[in-house]
Formats: C-alpha cells, sequence, structure tokens
C-alpha cells in the first residue's frame, strides 16, 4: 500500500470516528438544554413551576400630608374595587405616618396597581407601591380598620392637669422643683462668666402664722 493510500485510510477512519462520537454524545445529552462555560456535560435547567399571583395586599408608602382615607379610596377605585384601606396612624396624636395597606378583591387589579403607581409622582413624593405576599399578611393587619381614632384632647387634659386643687404637700414639692431648677440656673450663669442679679422667687418663702398675743385683765 502507497503513502497515499494510508493516508486516505487514516482519514476515513479518524471522519468515522468523529461522526460517532457526536452521535453517542447526542444520544446521551437528550433532554439537556445547555453547556456549562467551565466545560463538561451538558445539563438540564431545573424546572420552575409558575406561581398564580394571589396577592391582593398593596403596602403604600410615602404617602403625602392630606392624602387620607377619604382621598385614597376616591382616588384608587378608579383600577377596581377596595375592600378594605388602611393608614398607620399615631396612637398620641392621630397623624399620618405616611404609609398604609389597601386590599382589592381582584389580584389582576392589584398587580396593574402596583405596576403603574409605583414611583407615581403625587404631591411631591413618589408612592412606594408593592404587594404584599398572601403568607406576608400580619394577621393582625386590619384590626379596628373600621374604627376611626379620635385623638386625645391633649389641651384639655393638660389644662386639667395645671388647674387642679393641690394640698400642702403638693405645693410644697412644686416650690421645691422650681427652686432647685433656679438655682442651677444661676450656677450656669455664673460659670458663663455673666454678671447678672437674679431676682429672687416671690411666694417661694411661705410667712409664719402670727402668734395671737392676749392680754391679761
Amino acid at each position: 500500500m502507497g503513502v497515499k493510500a494510508r493516508k486516505k485510510a487514516i482519514t476515513k477512519k479518524l471522519k468515522k470516528g468523529a461522526s460517532d462520537f457526536s452521535a453517542s454524545s447526542a444520544s446521551k445529552d437528550e433532554g439537556r438544554e445547555f453547556l456549562p462555560l467551565e466545560g463538561g456535560p451538558a445539563q438540564k435547567l431545573p424546572k420552575t413551576e409558575v406561581r398564580e399571583n394571589k396577592a391582593t395586599v398593596l403596602y403604600i408608602g410615602r404617602i403625602p400630608h392630606g392624602f387620607y382615607e377619604n382621598e385614597m379610596e376616591g382616588f384608587f377605585k378608579q383600577f377596581g374595587t377596595i375592600k378594605r384601606l388602611r393608614i398607620a396612624r399615631n396612637k398620641k396624636t392621630g397623624k399620618s405616618k405616611h404609609f398604609g395597606f389597601i386590599e382589592f378583591e381582584s389580584p389582576e387589579v392589584a398587580k396593574v396597581v402596583a405596576e403603574t403607581m409605583h414611583n407615581y409622582l403625587l404631591f411631591e413624593h413618589l408612592l412606594q407601591v408593592q404587594l404584599i405576599p398572601p403568607e406576608h399578611v400580619h394577621p393582625r393587619l386590619w384590626k379596628g380598620v373600621n374604627r376611626w381614632y379620635k385623638p386625645l384632647d391633649w389641651v384639655k387634659i393638660e389644662r386639667k392637669r395645671q388647674d387642679k386643687e393641690r394640698t400642702l404637700d403638693d405645693h410644697k414639692k412644686l416650690v421645691e422643683g422650681i427652686l432647685k431648677r433656679d438655682k442651677k440656673r444661676r450656677k450656669r450663669i455664673e460659670a458663663a462668666g455673666i454678671d447678672y442679679e437674679c431676682p429672687e422667687m416671690v411666694g417661694s418663702i411661705q410667712a409664719a402664722p402670727k402668734k395671737i398675743r392676749f392680754d391679761a385683765d
């Protein structure tokens, strides 16, 4: 056999081996979806189940001043039916904490609202709207949602406390506290090098009762 014939035979064997190897690797990699970058056999991607969107509760943050329950309900009902709505408020003052929650009847409507109203500019505030998964909704989130909070009249409470009748002991404690604070104030003025004569506290010292002397007749 000549040199040319040997070369042809070797080339034919190499082509046949390459075709057999590709066929075997293709049969092994059936169902594989990608090749790893670091090399090696192909791997199959894990199956991801598409979860159905069931979230109906939305968190709304950065709510501007003046945009309260009535205004929020009137604005968001254009998207769909609202089941419940709540704005977080201070327990003492009743003022808004500038975030709240809203629940729609339809999950599709809630998703549209989250996509549409997130970063929406309202009264110079960018609203932050996020869907809350059902498993993350706190069970006490809607407690007292239909009960309007009436803030306490702290001016009336403080007036009543100041105007109450005090006993002699209460009056002494009050005067002692005033004198103690006045003494600290005088020391701070002296320490600052200010030449100032503080006036005396009027009514701080109660006059001793005078003894009545009866002439013996």
